[in-house]
């Protein structure tokens, strides 16, 4: 008896071996997931981002905000993407999310530090990340004392006693009190949408062949572009019925400020949504079944929470992650809702951002037809 149950056992084990060698795709993933995971936590997940873009408006320089400027390159916490800048270029590039700092020094303000007056020197911060920028803006007070060390010597000494020699204003732009759910919250609603808008789609034609109907669509006088659009546009109107819930929730619920073109988050939210149902598809061109499709959903999903700047700050990551998590449309969309309810962000705003989800949308769209089977084999 015993002898006949080991080779009973053995038979089974051997037919799921040969299985598990046909599924390539699930063999795929459960080697490529922890691969990646490792990866990812150990590479490019960076909770103390350095090398933030900061502007500066220096109306008079001097040695004084020449040392300053040093030392803040120094601190590696910033990077000084341009020169003196106007007031009206500084607000334009922190709405639009290029400058994530502006160093603000003001007329006189090198007279008033050698007569010994504590100038103001004003930072202003886009705090709609408040992890992001939190270490920079903390690091600051002694970024300045250390850039100005050298310079209050001999009769300049007085400068720096017993009070600090300059008086640091932060303000926290978009985001003042620093309120973490004032990001999360706007962040759940691509999350949600990435995830569910793209598995809905993945098992779309994978259904199709196990329910027997493949052979009753490939029949029907259609193309590949009607298919794609039958599939996909039944579920852009659930998609907008989960946006009303997340973002009625947002408003009464948590309190999330929203003070930005609807019309511009519309727009966003429309082209986000298609993009993801796009991008089921294509996973249902690929796979062979229904578990496949949601095993590569899955596989899309985690880069995408990890790399888009959802959960960790994005600009902390080395550039490399960044390259990655550029061609992620849940990158570009939180940008996108974020500015658009945080920051008020209109149309012209939204562009640098809604403009890479449109391409992605294109090139996505392609595959999937070119993918698309018309017959069983």
């Amino acid at each position: 008896m015993r002898g006949e149950a080991s080779s009973r056992i053995r038979a089974i084990l051997v037919k799921e071996f040969i299985q598990l060698r046909r599924d390539r795709i699930t063999f795929a993933m459960m080697v490529g997931i922890p691969i990646m995971q490792l990866i990812l936590f150990g590479f490019a997940i960076n909770t103390d981002p350095k090398h933030l873009p900061t502007g500066m408006i220096v109306p008079e320089p001097s040695a004084y905000t020449r040392s300053i400027t040093a030392a803040m390159r120094n601190s590696e916490y910033f990077e000084l993407r341009h020169g003196s800048m106007s007031e009206r270029q500084a607000r334009e590039a922190l709405k639009r999310g290029t400058l994530s700092f502006v160093v603000s020094f003001p007329p006189g303000f090198s007279r008033d530090l050698v007569r010994g007056q504590e100038p103001q020197l004003l930072i202003e911060a886009d705090a709609t990340d408040p992890a992001a920028a939190s270490n920079a803006v903390a690091a600051f007070d002694q970024i300045v004392e250390s850039g100005l060390r050298d310079d209050l010597n001999g009769p300049l000494a007085q400068a720096r006693q017993p009070a600090p020699p300059v008086d640091v204003v932060v303000h926290r732009l978009y985001n003042p009190e620093g309120v973490t759910r004032y990001n999360i919250v706007p962040g759940l609603l691509g999350v949600i949408l990435t995830m569910t808008m793209t598995l809905m789609t993945a098992i779309s034609l994978t259904r199709e062949v196990e329910r027997g109907t493949m052979e009753n669509l490939l029949a029907m006088p259609v193309k590949p572009l009607e298919v794609m659009i039958g599939k996909i546009t039944p579920y852009i109107g659930i998609g907008f019925v989960q946006v009303a819930i997340i973002l009625l929730a947002a408003h009464f619920v948590f309190g999330v400020p929203m003070i930005g073109s609807f019309v511009a988050l519309f727009v966003g939210l429309t082209l986000f949504i298609a993009t993801n149902l796009a991008l089921g598809y294509t996973f249902s061109t690929v796979a062979r079944s229904q578990m496949q499709a949601m095993q590569m959903t899955f596989f899309f999903f985690l880069p995408s929470i990890l790399l888009s700047g959802f959960m960790f700050p994005f600009r902390g990551m080395p550039e490399w992650a960044q390259w990655l998590g550029e061609v992620l449309p849940l990158t570009h969309f939180l940008r996108l809702v974020r500015g658009t309810l945080l920051k008020g962000s209109g149309m012209n705003d939204i562009l640098p951002n809604l403009l890479p989800i449109v391409l992605i949308f294109g090139l996505v769209s392609v595959i999937a037809l070119f993918r698309y089977r018309r017959t069983l084999d």
